[in-house]
């Protein structure tokens, strides 16, 4: 427990993270780079989809990561809400605007995939709706900390939110197995195994490691922005009150 309360401690989250960001950027631009090359450049055309399995290597990333920012998200605001842990705010905060980028990504990927493979843009289908409303829950958290001036009643309600819409998680994951859905079932984490041939699922493996980089660095720098902002507004109330 002394461990968690030093590690929740934001200045010194803030000396750890700047040891952390250059090795994250580092890779993400390593993955990203052999994914995209095996991907593009080395992976066969699926023999059912063809060309139109390339989408996959930005879908499955980016829907993974939709769902595990969101989750991130929940913890960090319980964490928040239950101990006091302005850090856990800060996270929660600063990662709602790359979940709402990566469910908007896969949305959009998942429409380019679903024309030519279903014959449509979109479908109410229970996964694509339950993503959906990710989507909305994402903007609904981040619009909270901008109707409150006041950023602990903001943290707040903002925490509830993000924690009474970590619901919707299970949903997303067994919506396929729980309703008659076109969207296919898990083909990479299986009790039995993937059912992905090894030339798709090698470039799979490192775009999913380059977006999670990413999602590292770009979730330090955002959180280094809010603690750095947190010292602002704090020095501006000890001014304001001494003058």
């Amino acid at each position: 427990m002394k461990k968690l309360h030093i590690l929740g401690n934001p200045g010194r989250f803030y000396r750890l993270t700047e040891k952390i960001l250059p090795w994250s950027n580092f890779s993400t631009a390593s993955f990203l780079f052999v994914g995209l090359y095996l991907g593009l450049f080395i992976a066969p055309p699926d023999y059912q989809q063809g060309e139109t399995v390339r989408i996959i290597y930005v879908h499955v990333p980016a829907a993974t990561l939709a769902s595990l920012v969101y989750a991130i998200m929940a913890v960090t605001s319980a964490i928040s809400f239950i101990w006091k842990n302005p850090l856990g705010s800060f996270i929660a905060k600063s990662a709602a605007p790359i979940g709402a980028s990566f469910t908007i990504i896969a949305i959009v990927t998942g429409s380019l995939w679903g024309k030519p493979t279903w014959g449509t843009w979109w479908i109410w289908d229970a996964r694509l709706t339950s993503v959906l409303i990710l989507f909305f829950l994402y903007l609904g958290y981040i619009g909270i900390w901008q109707i409150f001036e006041d950023q602990n009643k903001a943290a707040k309600a903002a925490s509830i939110v993000a924690i009474i819409g970590a619901i919707n998680l299970p949903i997303i994951k067994f919506s396929v197995d729980w309703w008659n859905t076109l969207h296919q079932g898990a083909s990479i984490i299986r009790f039995d195994g993937p059912t992905i041939h090894s030339d798709i699922l090698i470039p799979l493996i490192f775009m999913w490691l380059g977006f999670i980089s990413y999602l590292i660095s770009v979730l330090i720098i955002r959180i280094q922005a809010e603690i750095t902002m947190q010292k602002i507004r704090s020095l501006q109330i000890i001014i304001s009150n001494q003058k």
